[in-house]
């Protein structure tokens, strides 16, 4: 039966009544790495026919991070609770990666459900893979499941589109987050009609790249590592960028997102992972032999997302990093892709491009209990705050090493 929308609540309205799928559907559930190991043909399959071009969900994406930040901290029991759906005939329809975590404090036992990707800023957009017309049917199916089969005080449903926002409907139980927004770039046939469509300010911050490097006499060439056996060497030095990026405190703040091992070494095996499936590009711009600035690329079908960067120091009075992204942009049109994605976060480097917004919803559902609602606001009032190490593992699941 449809929801009734109920208002407005938190940052964003009620969605309208869902449509259901009338077709039937088997639904399981995957708790071990094993299993989530097993699921490559389902991915595949489901990519297909999703439109989900995000590499954050992609089966060696999730993989990988299981095998990484699964359990890393010790105080936290967390299992995969991936909810799968079929139809009749066998296709997979919907793959929600949910990652359920337990914190005990003293006799109290908190435990949430949390799209994956609950790392240091590593997952960008942790989302589901769902086909079109399937989004009402596997929300449904996936409360269904957690609430016969497990003990949980709110989900984080995350990433979602329209139509699984549509899905989850209303109620006093849903609580509404601000959208997280990707920029996307859509690209033209040619790299001069791109260029003709740019706005002044970066038309002119493009030619000042290009110039100053010309009029002091220096030769640049853009790489593209994706050979599998390169990308560790170029992780190297990508590492060394972003760290000597990092570590600038006359401009904005860029933070160090791989200063922990954990974080290096998922990032070692994702790039390695998806390189074999021939998504991997890390765009390197050599000056002199020498690399200079660097951004990590996912090529998932016809779609460039660019990851993080660095670059260093001592060439920035060039804006190498600049003419990186704009080098980056002139492969992905030659190679005939027809979208860049510059990642979330509103900043002058994404919009002064003139990318179009895509908001990817957020929202805590609580468990219809006391408990639940009180460990749920105790969560909500110590985010962002100076909290002692204990209350912060509820907040973020992890402390950082």
């Amino acid at each position: 039966m449809p929801a009734v929308p109920v208002g407005r609540e938190g940052a964003l309205p009620a969605p309208a009544p869902p449509r259901l799928c009338s077709v039937s559907v088997s639904v399981s559930q995957v708790t071990d790495i094993k299993g989530v190991a097993g699921l490559a043909a389902d991915y595949a399959q489901l990519r297909a026919i999703a439109g989900n071009r995000l590499p954050f969900a992609l089966h060696d994406w999730h993989l990988a991070w299981c095998r990484h930040f699964l359990n890393y901290d010790p105080h936290i029991e967390e299992e995969p609770r991936f909810c799968v759906l079929h139809e009749a005939a066998g296709r997979c329809v919907a793959i929600l990666p949910f990652i359920q975590s337990c914190r005990r404090f003293g006799p109290l036992r908190v435990t949430s459900l949390n799209m994956l990707g609950a790392d240091p800023a590593i997952t960008e957009i942790p989302t589901p893979l769902v086909a079109p017309g399937y989004g009402a049917l596997a929300a449904r199916a996936a409360r269904d499941l957690f609430s016969d089969r497990g003990e949980w005080d709110w989900i984080h449903w995350s990433g979602l589109n329209e139509e699984l926002r549509q899905g989850l409907g209303g109620g006093p139980r849903l609580s509404w987050q601000e959208p997280l927004s990707d920029f996307v770039l859509d690209l033209p046939p040619s790299w001069q009609e791109f260029k003709s469509l740019l706005k002044r300010n970066i038309s002119e911050s493009l030619r000042h790249c290009y110039n100053s490097l010309r009029r002091a006499g220096h030769r640049f060439e853009l790489q593209v590592i994706a050979d599998p056996a390169d990308i560790a060497p170029g992780l190297d030095r990508f590492l060394e960028l972003h760290r000597a990026r990092a570590e600038l405190r006359n401009t904005v703040i860029h933070p160090d997102r791989f200063a922990s091992q954990v974080s290096r070494d998922f990032l070692y095996e994702v790039c390695g992972r998806l390189a074999r499936q021939g998504v991997t590009r890390l765009f390197a711009l050599r000056i002199g032999g020498e690399i200079v600035a660097m951004r990590i690329g996912f090529v998932v079908d016809d779609s460039l997302y660019l990851y993080y960067s660095g670059y260093d120091p001592r060439w920035a009075r060039y804006s190498v990093m600049t003419t990186t992204m704009a080098e980056a942009i002139k492969y992905a049109i030659a190679a005939g892709l027809t979208s860049v994605s510059l990642s979330p976060s509103r900043d002058l480097a994404k919009t002064r491009w003139g990318p179009r917004q895509v908001d990817y919803a957020s929202v805590y559902e609580t468990r219809d209990r006391l408990r639940s609602r009180c460990a749920y606001g105790a969560y909500i009032k110590a985010r962002g705050t100076v909290t002692p190490v204990w209350l912060r593992r509820l907040t973020t699941g992890r402390v950082w090493q």
